[in-house]
């Protein structure tokens, strides 16, 4: 299988437009049309509806789309392990969401390197539903989460807590006090915005909802307002004044959790990994 075929059928899955995948892949549009025509006769299906100026996938190239993607990742995984050099033996994948890596994971890397001989780390950004994919694939030996993915086939553990605080960036001991109302919704998770939802009603409308503390953090830095943001995230600017946290709020704590299958091929590496974490909670 050429793997050029899978890429330029998801760029015009993604793009829904054959002109724009071929800018995006710097082919001409007809280079395009064909790759996608030669994938069609492999697979002897027609993989999308060809309308003018209206590309969508066939119940076929919907089903395809998880299969292209799980291929180019396992192949992309393998030119990384062959490459590997003479002083490492194995690949270690890590997949998080960003809010992990934000507030939880990205100050262990380090650690994690220097405590792993003869291991390549490779990281990976990703949403909960790709994460349990790809653990099931084995394609990601490790998933760290606030929502932990929670089937019998994984291995499940705490690791870490988070510790979220409110935070203005004027000085407030009440959010009543809080005369800049623009209010920043990061997302921490179900249980967080379930206990959000139930005990913090008073807070404004949100001018910007994100899924990335550090989106929240320039926002507010740069315009004004409260959010809740991690202890890690915003101890330098509560020392240069900058920050404040809100007194009358306690702050909300956030598990992490650590999920990996135990029949993984490479058991011994992940539980080296695993127990360097709970070693920092």
């Amino acid at each position: 299988m050429d793997t050029d075929l899978l890429k330029t059928f998801l760029e015009v899955s993604h793009t829904r437009h054959f002109g724009k995948a071929a800018e995006n892949l710097y082919l001409t549009r007809s280079a395009v049309s064909f790759r996608v025509k030669q994938l069609e006769s492999i697979l002897g299906v027609e993989l999308f509806e060809r309308q003018r100026n209206n590309i969508q996938p066939t119940p076929a190239g919907v089903r395809m789309l998880a299969h292209a993607e799980a291929v180019l990742t396992a192949w992309e995984r393998a030119k990384q392990d062959i490459s590997l050099s003479e002083h490492q033996s194995v690949q270690l994948v890590i997949g998080a969401a960003p809010n992990i890596w934000d507030a939880y994971l990205q100050g262990y890397m380090q650690g994690l390197h220097q405590g792993l001989a003869g291991v390549a780390l490779r990281t990976e950004i990703l949403a909960p539903a790709a994460m349990t994919k790809q653990l099931m694939d084995r394609t990601l030996d490790l998933a760290i989460a606030f929502d932990p993915p929670k089937l019998e086939e994984f291995e499940l553990l705490q690791i870490g807590e988070v510790s979220l605080h409110l935070v203005s960036t004027e000085a407030a001991s009440s959010v009543d006090e809080l005369t800049d109302r623009h209010y920043i919704k990061v997302d921490w998770g179900t249980a967080f915005n379930i206990q959000h939802a139930r005990d913090y009603a008073e807070l404004p409308i949100p001018v910007l909802h994100t899924g990335s503390a550090r989106i929240a953090l320039d926002f507010l830095l740069n315009n004004g307002g409260s959010a809740f943001l991690p202890q890690n995230m915003i101890e330098p600017y509560l020392a240069k004044g900058e920050l404040f946290v809100i007194d009358d709020k306690t702050p909300l704590r956030r598990n992490v959790y650590v999920a990996y299958l135990p029949g993984n091929d490479r058991l011994e590496q992940i539980l080296q990994a695993v127990n360097y974490l709970r070693s920092q909670f």
